[in-house]
């Protein structure tokens, strides 16, 4: 500990604790406290490590000042405190209360060996994945800009390059002279190779052959599930490289998961699926995108009445989830990746993809996706209008109750039908095989025992 504070003296971080006299809002940079603890040393490493702050002792959490006795001593023990613990080097203005003010640290700081980070309006102890993902933000690199281990050029899949860059030219997000140049030219502008010609993660992530070599994490998990997160029905691993990895799972979702009833508009015959196709790949695409890669995997959990994703990885310091449903910048956890996704053509603009998924969702009638952050990750909520969705197939009203019914008790029968809306054997007959013949239901059981279950 000694030779550690030794090594940063000579690179102090200036402080500045004064008395000032006034009245302020507590905000995301802003600390107040009513009277000095040692562990608020930990408050003061973590605004250091984040984007600096302030901290204010003599006043309450509405920002009114209650006063401290013991200024004068505060002024002599803060400053030998900061410089022992944290190696912070603190100036003294006398004023009327105590203010201490944090600029941020070009080193990383910690407190008796324990990195600390302000985010948002808490204090967190950095640690495993987040504490290796923020020292080396701290020296300006990324993860998916590391060697990826052992890997060489033959470890990329010549088809899945070949594939990206037809797609990119056609786009004229690339020139069409970049096809005879070849792979390693390719991947040196696109910033997938090291100075030494080795493939960085990113690269191997985005074409390699075995993806799982360098994070065992990064496919894509998908489940369908009944009533409870504990009823899983069956389940589906996505395992292939990032640039083939939306296609696979959309068309794992359509084949498997996801119905597209039927309808007609005039003569024309309606597929659509049960969510905006569109607004899936958004959110798809910014998952894979915006993953952390060292982390855990997606999850998409598929429910009769609704669709979650979730995705490893915090919002960027930036941006909120009320920023996300408005216009907002892009701040890719994985820029090269995004970088390559970006000239493929799979995403047009950063910054649009929670807005497009909002309009397109709101278009198809279908409530607003849910946006949250939990677990140290962000999870996207599509929810079904089950009755205006079905009203808007062309269903009849007792054809929209049918399923709501069959939704809520597992099936309905012919005699059911019957009793429920007093209509003849054959009007129930008709109404339940049009529903069959619509993909929404299907039948088990003999005739005069027929059960119409709900497809899932």
């Amino acid at each position: 500990m000694a030779v550690f504070f030794l090594s940063v003296l000579s690179k102090f971080i200036p402080l500045r604790c004064s008395f000032i006299a006034g009245h302020m809002t507590e905000t995301q940079n802003i600390e107040y406290k009513q009277h000095w603890r040692d562990e608020y040393l930990k408050w003061i490493c973590g605004f250091a490590n984040a984007q600096g702050g302030k901290m204010f002792i003599g006043i309450d959490d509405n920002g009114e000042v209650v006063g401290i006795d013991d200024y004068q001593k505060l002024m002599e023990d803060i400053p030998n405190k900061a410089v022992n613990h944290l190696g912070l080097m603190i100036k003294k203005e006398n004023k009327h209360f105590l203010e201490i003010d944090v600029p941020i640290s070009s080193v990383p700081i910690s407190y008796h060996g324990i990195y600390h980070y302000r985010s948002g309006a808490t204090k967190q102890e950095l640690k495993g994945v987040s504490l290796q993902n923020w020292l080396l933000k701290k020296v300006g690199k990324n993860w998916e800009d590391l060697p990826a281990p052992s890997a060489i050029l033959l470890d990329l899949d010549e088809n899945s390059i070949h594939k990206f860059l037809k797609k990119a030219i056609a786009q004229k997000r690339i020139p069409s002279e970049a096809m005879s140049e070849g792979a390693t030219a390719l991947l040196e502008n696109l910033h997938l190779l090291t100075k030494e010609g080795q493939p960085t993660n990113a690269a191997v992530l985005l074409f390699g052959k075995k993806t799982s070599a360098i994070s065992p994490t990064c496919s894509f998990k998908i489940g369908r599930f009944g009533k409870t997160d504990d009823d899983l029905h069956f389940q589906d691993i996505i395992d292939c490289n990032l640039i083939s990895m939306p296609d696979e799972i959309l068309s794992k979702l359509t084949d498997r998961y996801l119905l597209r009833p039927i309808s007609y508009k005039g003569f024309e015959r309606q597929e659509p699926l049960e969510y905006p196709e569109s607004a899936l790949r958004e959110a798809i695409l910014n998952a894979i995108i915006h993953k952390d890669y060292a982390s855990t995997w997606i999850f998409l959990r598929v429910y009769g009445d609704k669709l979650e994703l979730w995705n490893p990885g915090v919002l960027p310091e930036q941006l909120t989830i009320e920023k996300l449903k408005g216009r907002h910048s892009s701040y890719p956890r994985n820029p090269h990746i995004a970088e390559v996704f970006f000239k493929a053509g799979y995403i047009e603009a950063w910054g649009r993809g929670t807005t497009k998924m909002i309009t397109e969702c709101l278009a198809s009638g279908l409530p607003e996706p849910q946006l949250e952050e939990d677990q140290g990750g962000i999870r996207v909520t599509f929810l079904k209008n089950t009755k205006t969705d079905l009203t808007n197939l062309g269903l009849n009203e007792r054809q929209v109750k049918a399923v709501l019914i069959a939704k809520e008790n597992g099936y309905i029968t012919n005699r059911q039908y019957q009793k429920e809306f007093g209509v003849t054997d054959r009007t129930a007959l008709r109404d339940l095989n049009e529903l069959v013949e619509r993909q929404l239901f299907y039948s088990t059981g003999a005739t005069r025992d027929r059960r119409y279950h709900l497809k899932n």
